[in-house]
């Protein structure tokens, strides 16, 4: 059985709930057992949260380069192109954390 702490959202796999929940130390009776469509959710989503996570990882090197790039301004062509980049991965980052917001408040995350 898979059960939600409804404090702090730590899921538990068992028979039953923890006495107190190893995270937040609340007690068993905060946690709520998963029917197995929302366990089904979770286990589906986290190869879509792990991609997330993967690409919110790269976005600082991905800066870094267009930084670069913006800096040595060859010509206002690349100077445009770089600025751009700049633009289109900070938007990305501020995508993907309010697309993981949102799996994490429908429970989606686990």
């Amino acid at each position: 059985m898979n059960w939600k702490c409804g404090v702090c959202n730590l899921i538990w796999k068992g028979d039953g709930p923890p006495e107190a929940c190893p995270k937040c130390a609340s007690p068993g009776e905060k946690y709520a057992e998963l029917s197995d469509e929302q366990w089904a959710l979770i286990e589906r989503s986290r190869v879509t949260n792990d991609l997330y996570m993967r690409l919110l990882a790269m976005i600082p090197g991905i800066e870094e380069i267009a930084d670069r790039g913006v800096d040595d301004n060859l010509d206002p062509w690349c100077h445009a192109l770089h600025e751009r980049i700049l633009e289109d991965v900070r938007f990305w980052k501020r995508s993907i954390v309010a697309e993981i917001n949102g799996h994490v408040n429908r429970g989606k995350w686990g």
